[in-house]
């Protein structure tokens, strides 16, 4: 109910006053039956924007972190975050990733729609970074159509680390289903897990016009953090 209260008549209003987004393709997203939205991942703002222009209810697979803060603040901010329809998700520890995809299709087994982020992370450059190949397990495994979902426009309004979005256009651009039933049956396979994914890539890719690089994106942030860190305290040289 809270989910419905917050889309129709609290959250979607504002968002859609204040970006007054532009939606393409939303005649890709299926009237029923189970599916996997996967987009690239700009801003903080995307886990609400995408939801408020959508018809179906769409079930995010959400960090963590958002639902264990501490005091007051966090408790609330796990029940707005529960409420929307985000499913917290440990990405820590080897037995991250399972957890992740077992959650993702206990929704697709109710014949729901999933949202998903393959990156894993939100860009920290704007630029769109190698997804992980957990959207394609889930896909081959649920024997679900793929729509890939390109926000734009959202890394200008709502960067990393701000906490208030500026007016900014955005659009919400949706492309035609990606079918891989031709690979049923190879969900163990790695080298088929990493065709399909990079096939979803490409294919948010060319939505979103975004640089594109082959590389995770928490590893390209951990590099870039390291080097800051480096400049910041460099190393004495030996004497």
């Amino acid at each position: 109910m809270f989910y419905y209260l917050l889309k129709y008549v609290i959250l979607g209003p504002l968002l859609r006053l204040v970006f007054r987004p532009r939606i393409e393709g939303l005649e890709h997203i299926p009237e029923e039956g189970p599916a996997i939205v996967a987009g690239n991942h700009l801003s903080f703002a995307d886990h609400f924007l995408m939801p408020a222009v959508l018809k179906r209810r769409i079930t995010f697979l959400a960090k963590a972190e958002y639902f264990t803060g501490p005091g007051i603040r966090g408790r609330l901010t796990a029940t707005f975050f529960r409420s929307a329809g985000q499913i917290p998700v440990d990405r820590s520890g080897k037995e991250a990733g399972q957890a992740a995809i077992r959650e993702g299709l206990g929704v697709l087994s109710k014949d729901e729609l999933l949202g998903i982020y393959p990156e894993g992370t939100r860009s920290h450059d704007g630029r769109l970074y190698k997804g992980k190949v957990g959207v394609a397990v889930m896909a081959l495994t649920a024997k679900v159509p793929v729509i890939p979902c390109a926000m734009i426009g959202t890394f200008e309004a709502q960067p990393p680390g701000k906490v208030i979005p500026k007016i900014h256009p955005v659009t919400i651009r949706f492309g035609k289903p990606l079918d891989f039933s031709r690979y049923e049956g190879m969900e163990n396979e790695k080298a088929i897990l990493r065709a399909v994914t990079d096939e979803i890539m490409y294919a948010i890719l060319m939505l979103s016009e975004q640089e594109y690089v082959d590389q995770y994106a928490a590893v390209a942030k951990a590099e870039e953090a390291a080097a800051a860190k480096e400049r910041k305290f460099p190393r004495l040289p030996l004497s």
